[in-house]
């Protein structure tokens, strides 16, 4: 049976930068999104629009009046945001379940023995990919609280000593905020994680099309939690800039 790694595995160096199977393929993943960006822009500006086109614009559109729907008025500053989110994630949930993905391998050297790991892994199901993303959508809600109320009036629904109540209240909505990297990363992480273990569990046991319900539902798995994610991070969002 197939080894199972909980982390990601180094597989070669970069200037300095110890280069994991999952960022490498999430330079595939960027790359990819760079591209699709790259093609939209261009039948954008063109008289003539593609069909390409209409699709992008119709997801486009509907994840505008998806989050338009948590955030109102706020939507066109934190649209591109939100979209980046979702995109970035649901694509990095795919790429995981691509062909080759965790059976392609390489040797390594460690030490006195040569290792083969995975030359790809799925950035999601490192838990490193999914913290960054976790940090990244923390830092997004502390800072539209602040824009968006003023430092002062933000930081009152921490710090407040007016009275032994509201401190201790402040305390625990400190602990809250706090607790949703941890909530993003590991939601995120165990679905994604646990889908590829179960793909290569099945694949291993009964190699000929078994998986393939399992791969149609990690697909769907994957949309769901760039949706979650996004769709969370757009609800504390809207709970930040609050007054109340």
């Amino acid at each position: 049976m197939p080894e199972i790694s909980i982390k990601a595995e180094h597989i070669f160096d970069f200037f300095g930068f110890r280069v994991t199977n999952s960022i490498f393929l999430s330079l595939f993943v960027l790359a990819f999104c760079i591209i699709i960006t790259y093609f939209y822009q261009r039948d954008a500006a063109a008289s003539k629009k593609s069909g390409f086109f209409y699709v992008m614009q119709m997801i486009l559109r509907s994840l505008y009046t998806l989050f338009e729907s948590i955030v109102k008025e706020k939507i066109n500053f934190f649209f591109p945001f939100l979209a980046a989110f979702f995109v970035w994630i649901m694509f990095q949930n795919w790429s995981g379940l691509l062909p080759g993905v965790g059976s392609i391998t390489i040797g390594v050297p460690e030490g006195e023995h040569i290792l083969h790991v995975p030359l790809f892994r799925g950035n999601n199901a490192d838990l490193n990919g999914a913290l960054a993303l976790a940090i990244s959508a923390f830092i997004l809600i502390q800072y539209a609280g602040i824009k968006f109320l003023g430092f002062k009036t933000f930081i009152q629904k921490f710090i407040n000593i007016s009275n032994p109540i509201n401190f201790f209240l402040g305390f625990l909505e400190i602990v809250s905020e706090f607790s949703k990297i941890m909530s993003f990363s590991f939601r995120l992480f165990g679905n994604i994680f646990a889908g590829e273990v179960l793909l290569t569990i099945v694949a291993f046991l009964v190699p000929v099309l078994a998986s393939f319900p399992f791969l149609m539902l990690e697909i769907f798995v994957g949309f769901v939690q760039a949706l979650v994610f996004s769709m969370l991070t757009a609800v504390f969002i809207s709970v930040s800039v609050s007054h109340h």
